[in-house]
């Protein structure tokens, strides 16, 4: 049997800080890789159950994964990071506005690379997910979640 403690110290050991830019982008990853599973399930469900067009489902999607992206990165990415913004309203608006141009550079690369280069939609929308990932982090970051909490 296995002490509490040591699985904490295991966890402790195994995952970065999320006070280093590392750790922020391990977590971020994760979060990430939360909010694409909600944003896929939705899009399939869209696109395969309901059979509506591909850029109407993977907008769908992209909200559901949106939404879950905030809160996860507020609560356990950037939790000990100072926040630019000091109103909650305004913060949430900048997070989704960063995330809605995701959303445009995630819908135009779909386009582009279903429409003109004939890539199948499921592996369009798995490379559009790592740029735009690299982007909603990168901005964020950058905007939102600077330095260290005093």
């Amino acid at each position: 049997m296995v002490k509490d403690d040591s699985i904490k110290d295991l966890h402790k050991s195994h995952v970065p800080s999320r006070q280093s830019l590392v750790g922020q982008f391990m977590r971020y990853l994760v979060t990430g890789g939360v909010a694409f599973v909600v944003d896929f399930g939705l899009f399939a469900l869209f696109l395969y159950v309901f059979d509506w067009h591909y850029l109407l489902a993977n907008l769908m999607g992209l909200l559901g994964g949106l939404a879950v992206n905030y809160y996860i990165s507020v609560v356990w990415v950037f939790s000990t990071c100072k926040r630019n913004v000091k109103s909650k309203g305004a913060e949430i608006l900048i997070f989704a506005l960063i995330g809605f141009a995701g959303v445009g550079i995630n819908q135009l690369l779909m386009y582009l690379m279903v429409d003109y280069m004939h890539v199948m939609e499921m592996a369009s929308k798995m490379i559009a997910a790592v740029i735009v990932l690299m982007w909603n982090f990168g901005v964020r970051k950058a905007l939102l979640f600077r330095g260290k909490k005093i």
